[in-house]
């Protein structure tokens, strides 16, 4: 039975646009399905894509206007969290419309693939506070994320009108989004921009890297102490990529102290007590969804990062 004869699934057939000119068959297919770069090559495998319609290797580079033919699997809906307490989650600030909060270390934004710990949107829901409908089910109200491993202050939609206006401000880049971040070394120059496009790891499909033809993306950094082994940064975003500080402070050759995960010494986290990467939402600023006046919450330091802080400090 050929592919696009297979009853309950998706088939697309489409021209390869020209941004996806000369890559890999497998890295076409994440960027256009949104699939891990394993998923694309099972794909591959199972039969389930054609170029011009001959089968194809996952190593097959595309040419820019030949037509590829994917059948993809049936949607496998992700589970909606449930409400669940979630030890050390703080509610800043809540009314009709928002509900700003201050997430602990070891919580997702909400549910995904491969996640089975707590949510914000489960935590939240446990304490009784109503969240926006819109959005997918499975992280309804949420209009942006922080990494598990990131601490700091994060909104969450209440009103299907906040939901809409907060989506439209993030899109529009007009949310003050700040972190700081204690990084290895020492930044030279001591303040500056790094603007360099990420995408997914071409090796790696669980990180992320600077990748030629990635989507752009923007981080201003400011040096606000320097230790001996270390300086802690006040980091804004113009663009909101996923792991952006880490990849882009791991691109310049200072990685955010504690980040194994992009190079970070294993040696200087044992000693500063670090379990993940010392990386704070210090800030968040937007107009509000009511009244339109520009609103703004902080989030103190958690105590393992206020802690190593206090061991790099004491050791310079």
């Amino acid at each position: 039975m050929s592919a696009s004869a297979r009853p309950g699934r998706d088939t697309r057939l489409m021209p390869v646009p020209d941004g996806l000119d000369g890559l890999r068959l497998d890295s076409a297919l994440s960027r256009l399905f949104g699939l891990s770069r394993t998923a694309a090559a099972e794909l591959v495998a199972a039969g389930d894509v054609s170029v011009d319609g001959h089968p194809a290797d996952k190593s097959t580079r595309l040419r820019a206007g030949c037509w590829l033919e994917v059948t993809l699997p049936a949607p496998r809906g992700l589970p909606v969290a449930p409400p669940q307490p979630v030890a050390g989650l703080v509610v800043l600030h809540h009314d009709d419309d928002i509900v700003v909060i201050d997430k602990p270390v070891g919580v997702a934004a909400h549910p995904s693939p491969g996640w089975d710990g707590p949510t914000v949107i489960g935590g939240v829901a446990a304490m009784g506070y109503r969240i926006s409908t819109s959005g997918a089910a499975e992280r309804q109200g949420v209009v942006h994320r922080l990494d598990a491993g990131t601490t700091g202050v994060m909104v969450l939609a209440a009103s299907e009108r906040a939901y809409t206006d907060l989506k439209d401000q993030f899109r529009s880049r007009t949310v003050d989004k700040q972190y700081h971040a204690l990084v290895q070394g020492r930044p030279d120059p001591t303040r500056g921009t790094i603007d360099a496009p990420i995408d997914r790891h071409p090796r790696h499909d669980w990180k992320f890297a600077v990748v030629a033809g990635g989507r752009p993306s923007v981080t201003h950094y400011d040096t606000i102490e320097v230790f001996r082994a270390a300086s802690l940064l006040d980091v804004t975003l113009e663009t909101g990529r996923t792991h952006q500080i880490r990849v882009h402070m791991a691109a310049v050759r200072h990685p955010c102290v504690g980040d194994l995960t992009y190079g970070a010494d294993p040696v200087l986290a044992t000693r500063l007590g670090l379990t993940r990467q010392w990386l704070h939402a210090r800030r968040l600023a937007f107009r509000h969804p009511a009244d339109g006046q520009r609103v703004e919450f902080v989030s103190p330091y958690p105590q393992d990062l206020e802690t190593a802080l206090e061991r790099v400090r004491a050791e310079s």
